[in-house]
């Protein structure tokens, strides 16, 4: 690994730092993920749970996936920055938003998922794999 991936919330009241490269980088654009980031769709980075180092107290919404998964969406009760997902059925990893990190230029999706609930208005990276829905795991 090259360095730490770091971030936080704009007010910088949550910061992490995560020393492993990210398991996947995905777009979604299922209707939750356009809801939350305001646009066509979320940007997100998987990484091992245990290389994660958080601070700060996020505030925690949770909610039911499309595929009946709870995920618990962190944001800082203070600017309102979305920062985080964590998954209670799958405590192995930690999601962090895109738009998060110190230096969103590493983010390099490689895959889209829920092309089916996408706008032709929001174009994505040619070369990452598609998929209509949730590819299986």
């Amino acid at each position: 690994m090259s360095e730490a991936y770091t971030g936080g919330c704009a007010c910088g009241a949550i910061r992490y730092e995560i020393t492993a490269e990210p398991i996947e980088m995905n777009d979604c654009q299922c209707r939750q993920c356009q809801r939350k980031s305001g646009t066509g769709h979320g940007s997100y980075l998987t990484f091992p749970r245990p290389a994660v180092r958080a601070e700060g107290e996020a505030k925690h919404w949770d909610m039911v996936g499309d595929g009946g998964t709870i995920k618990s969406r962190a944001f800082c009760p203070t600017c309102g920055s979305p920062v985080y997902l964590t998954f209670p059925g799958i405590p192995e990893i930690f999601i962090v938003h895109a738009g998060s990190l110190d230096d969103p230029g590493r983010y390099k999706p490689q895959r889209v998922l829920w092309t089916a609930a996408g706008h032709a208005w929001d174009r994505l990276d040619p070369s990452a794999q598609k998929f209509d829905k949730m590819p299986p795991r």
